[in-house]
């Protein structure tokens, strides 16, 4: 099971494994409180999209089909969160202020149609 939460909320054991899916590490936030069991970067929109998509509303749709694309790419990484998720909850972090149009809700699409 999959789930998706802010990075910068709190750490909590109903989080299962949480895994942090940003290229970058989360501005002000301290590796020691962000209680991160993996960070998977590479599975991020690469630079150019991220750049791109800049978190505009209007650009979302489209970012969900590029970001799909690069994923082609990284099924391997795909593969091994869907094992880390096998039996277990599995908490995608992201930094992003917008909590419905980020990478994480669509990397969420894409590992739900699995």
């Amino acid at each position: 099971m999959f789930v998706t939460k802010r990075v910068y909320e709190k750490p909590d054991k109903n989080d299962g494994i949480r895994v942090l899916i940003d290229r970058l590490w989360p501005r002000g936030l301290k590796k020691e409180e962000a209680g991160i069991d993996y960070w998977v970067k590479e599975i991020a929109p690469g630079n150019a999209l991220r750049k791109w998509f800049a978190h505009k509303e209007e650009r979302w749709e489209e970012f969900k089909s590029r970001y799909r694309s690069e994923l082609k790419e990284k099924e391997e990484l795909l593969k091994q969160l869907m094992d880390l998720g096998k039996g277990k909850k599995v908490t995608l972090l992201y930094a992003a202020k917008d909590e419905e149009r980020n990478n994480a809700q669509a990397l969420l699409e894409v590992l739900e149609t699995r």
